[in-house]
């Protein structure tokens, strides 16, 4: 009830501020407060209305802002060379995931990007880092950063290893999956702290702020933003073709 008070009042305010010249004593603000609170009381609905406007108003601004950002992602990703990819690395479609290395739907989700890769030989996967999920995640992101840095061609069995595991994936687990996969430990815990690996999260950061995303697995297609979803791998497909196509994510 508060905020909706809150909207009620900047509305009166907003009211008052477009007659400038009127000028009301401090009994007639009270008598005016006294009016809007009482047709309030009796048309609550107004108060539902602002709110939905309000929102709408904040979807829309949303929605804008991704239209700036979906129009230059690609290019800046590619510019930045920081993030790990998957499939074909000239791929003729970019697919960008958004991932936590802690996030349940991420690791399944990382059965559906394999099934895509193995179904289309020119796909190419961007994978950037969020880690959100827990604070242990940044650690396990660094790490996996630093992986893909130091050794890419390690990258994946990294990745599927640590995303695909049930343990809690953290800095130390992170290294462990390292050593397993043939890489020295002590080497990827150095690189991690690499200006590399701190410029690519801020990017990660920069860009899931600027589409607006704020769970993950997200994934990021020509004009679309993509939530996950039982039916992802269909979806995306559909993105996928239909880029091919008209150079849109729906033609």
């Amino acid at each position: 009830m508060r905020l909706f008070l809150r909207l009620a009042l900047a509305g009166a305010l907003a009211l008052s501020a477009a007659w400038p010249a009127v000028a009301f004593d401090a009994k007639e603000k009270e008598e005016i407060g006294t009016v809007v609170r009482d047709y309030l009381l009796q048309h609550p609905e107004v108060l539902l209305d602002a709110q939905r406007e309000l929102q709408h108003r904040q979807e829309a601004k949303l929605d804008e802002q991704r239209k700036g950002a979906l129009k230059n992602y690609v290019a800046k990703i590619d510019a930045s060379k920081l993030h790990a990819v998957m499939g074909d690395p000239k791929g003729d479609v970019t697919l960008v995931e958004f991932f936590d290395y802690n996030c349940g739907y991420c690791r399944r989700a990382l059965r559906d990007l394999d099934a895509l890769i193995a179904a289309d030989p020119k796909l190419r996967i961007v994978l950037m880092e969020l880690p959100v999920i827990r604070q242990e995640s940044l650690g396990a992101a660094q790490v996996s950063l630093a992986v893909s840095h130091a050794a890419p061609d390690k990258f994946r069995a990294f990745h599927e290893k640590l995303l695909g595991g049930q343990s809690l994936a953290t800095k130390a687990r992170a290294l462990a999956v390292a050593k397993e996969v043939g890489l020295d430990p002590a080497k990827i815990e150095a690189a991690m702290n690499g200006p590399e690996v701190r410029k690519a999260l801020l990017e990660s950061k920069e860009l899931a702020d600027e589409l607006g995303v704020e769970a993950t697995p997200t994934f990021v297609i020509g004009d679309a933003v993509v939530p996950n979803t039982s039916d992802v791998v269909d979806d995306l497909q559909g993105r996928i073709a239909a880029l091919r196509t008209c150079g849109k994510s729906v033609c």
